[in-house]
């Protein structure tokens, strides 16, 4: 699975020379969570991550691509949560190495497609304790209201990594996992919006060629997507000759 590498690629070149905290991944210091939605209340927040109309960017990525998710680990670039006083722009990118999700059979598509839904959703199914996730799936952003009690008991973003890795490892396609962080007010969120509609969009992409789409290219509102992305245009004209 390609499809996302040019994403991966361009995150990459973006973080290239910002400085990041590592984390190898430790299931044994993992952050505590919750069963279902925690709400926290305003007076109960410490800050927002990409509150007070800062920007909140994320989304997530798989390859197969050993070079390109290499291990489990997590990345802060940034202050970590405890350093941070008041809300801060915030991105969080996921990148998740996948084995073999495309089966020899004619629904190969559909199986991938499935495959990379059940690893996504996997970000809206952890409920970490004293954190808030909202998120819009439309926009590629996800805000956050950090709990004061959560604080106090020692949140960081190396904790909830380990959380986020340990959920999407539970899923047998996923071998790697790398989650990153970014609260560094030095990067440019803007160039993070880009790379997280194009996500949106393969995964858009993925759906429609699974309904069908026309064999004429200047026709088809998926074009732009196409061209753009390595892999898709072949995909598209593969599935439409079974």
């Amino acid at each position: 699975m390609e499809l996302y590498n040019s994403v991966i690629r361009g995150v990459n070149e973006l973080l290239n020379g910002a400085s990041a905290h590592r984390y190898e991944y430790d299931p044994g210091k993992c952050w505590g969570s919750t069963k279902e939605f925690e709400l926290v209340m305003a007076r109960e927040g410490a800050f927002e991550l990409g509150g007070s109309g800062k920007p909140a960017v994320s989304f997530s990525c798989v390859t197969s691509s050993p070079e390109l998710v290499d291990d489990d680990c997590t990345l802060v670039y940034g202050p970590e949560i405890g350093e941070l006083k008041a809300d801060t722009p915030y991105a969080r990118v996921t990148l998740l190495r996948v084995g073999d999700i495309e089966s020899d059979d004619e629904n190969d598509t559909e199986v991938a497609f499935r495959a990379i839904q059940d690893i996504d959703f996997v970000r809206y199914r952890v409920f970490p304790k004293g954190f808030m996730i909202r998120t819009s799936s439309e926009a590629g952003r996800e805000q956050v209201r950090v709990s004061q009690s959560a604080l106090a008991e020692g949140m960081t973003f190396e904790k909830l990594g380990n959380l986020f890795i340990s959920n999407y490892k539970k899923d047998p396609n996923v071998l790697r996992v790398k989650s990153i962080f970014i609260t560094d007010p030095s990067i440019d969120y803007e160039k993070l919006i880009k790379p997280a509609k194009t996500v949106r969009d393969i995964t858009m992409s993925l759906s429609q060629i699974l309904k069908g789409l026309p064999a004429d290219c200047g026709s088809c509102n998926l074009k732009d997507i196409c061209d753009e992305v390595e892999g898709m245009k072949e995909l598209h004209f593969g599935k439409k000759k079974e």
